[in-house]
């Protein structure tokens, strides 16, 4: 596996597919422990960090459990519909939402009831509470966008806006960019929600469009937000691995 240029910055996803493959292949049925960290990546000619962000590509698949201590185990085998998820990444996931739930919300302004309306207020504080939890959960959030899909009575456009949260957590890329998100404290915002929401109750399809279209423009900026802090990461990793080498040689 290359280890240079542009091909760095998703390497892991090539471990990831090539783990996936070999589940698929039955190499390690289900309760098998995977190898170690350091034995992959010397199978792979890959870093450390690169097996740990594959695994936990794995692990958000529902594939392996990792163990605290002891390692990854396969809980499950991978079947069709695992694949197509490694091809989105984050950036291309939340564009995608841009143009689409843009016009759902707008739809469903003028569709919406005043229950559906009620029920979009109680997600609103769900956000809120979860917002203040550590673990960061997005289930208000993805019940938020959800139910304004249901409000379109329009069957396929429901259907879009599911498959694309579902993308969410089934791609790694995306999965991970939206766990390093949430790990530099970056969460749903509450008043880009209530304007949604507000503008829906006006029945307002324009403004309920502008409105989600910048909600998720400043999710794509969350994202660049995450993929700098990471790219900071990674660059501090490879100086205090160049530090290490040093020292050894000259120890």
């Amino acid at each position: 596996m290359s280890s240079t240029g542009s091909a760095q910055e998703r390497l892991y996803q090539d471990l990831a597919r090539a783990l996936l493959d070999e589940l698929a292949s039955g190499k390690y049925p289900v309760g098998a422990r995977l190898p170690a960290e350091r034995e992959l990546a010397v199978r792979y000619n890959v870093s450390r960090p690169t097996v740990r962000e594959a695994i936990i590509a794995l692990e958000v698949q529902g594939l392996v459990e990792v163990r605290v201590g002891s390692g990854a185990y396969v809980v499950r085998l991978p079947g069709g519909d695992d694949m197509p998820g490694f091809n989105v990444t984050a950036f291309e996931l939340t564009e995608a939402r841009l143009l689409v739930e843009g016009e759902t919300a707008a739809l469903a302004a003028t569709q919406i009831t005043d229950e559906e309306i009620a029920e979009l207020e109680e997600l609103l504080h769900a956000i809120a509470r979860e917002n203040l939890d550590p673990a960061g959960s997005d289930k208000a959030d993805h019940s938020f966008h959800v139910a304004i899909a249901r409000a379109t009575r329009n069957n396929a456009m429901i259907e879009i806006v599911e498959r694309l949260w579902n993308q969410r957590y089934t791609s790694p890329e995306a999965s991970l960019l939206h766990e390093k998100a949430r790990t530099a404290n970056i969460k749903p915002v509450v008043d880009e929600h209530t304007a949604v929401l507000e503008a829906l109750k006006r029945h307002d399809p324009s403004a309920a469009r502008a409105a989600m279209r910048a909600h998720l423009s400043a999710v794509l900026e969350s994202l660049l937000f995450a993929t700098e802090e990471r790219a900071v990461a990674e660059a501090r990793r490879a100086v205090q691995a160049k530090r290490d080498r040093y020292a050894r040689a000259t120890a």
